[in-house]
């Protein structure tokens, strides 16, 4: 009963609108919870490989198994978890399924980040 009462009294008195500074801090968390969901999910070299992989078009799993080495039930796993975030695209044809790169921003961060660190590779060497 007390949950029903403390909710009627938020919305008989609303709260104040937030300062430009509160909806400023609110859009960086978001942006911040956001960017660290991407990083986390780009946190495996494999599922970057795929990306790379991918950047040259669509790929079927077979496809990609000649290109990355791992097991197919690994692959598949990857591929699920990259499509399931929206970062990746899928159509069947016949029995095979191919994966496309769905959100071009994750494939522009792959590629920034793994040329700026290959061009810092070969300044130290």
């Amino acid at each position: 009963m007390s949950a029903v009462k403390n909710s009627t009294a938020a919305v008989a008195a609303p709260a104040p609108a937030p300062s430009s500074e509160a909806s400023d801090l609110q859009a960086s968390e978001t942006v911040f919870s956001a960017a660290a969901e991407l990083f986390a999910l780009l946190s495996t070299p494999i599922r970057l490989r795929i990306l790379s992989a991918l950047c040259s078009g669509e790929r079927n799993v077979s496809q990609l198994l000649t290109q990355i080495e791992t097991t197919q039930p690994n692959m598949s796993q990857h591929l699920s978890s990259l499509y399931r975030a929206g970062v990746l695209g899928k159509r069947r044809e016949g029995t095979q399924i191919y994966y496309r790169i769905e959100d071009e921003r994750a494939a522009s961060l792959c590629r920034a980040v793994c040329t700026q660190i290959a061009m810092d590779l070969d300044e130290a060497a």
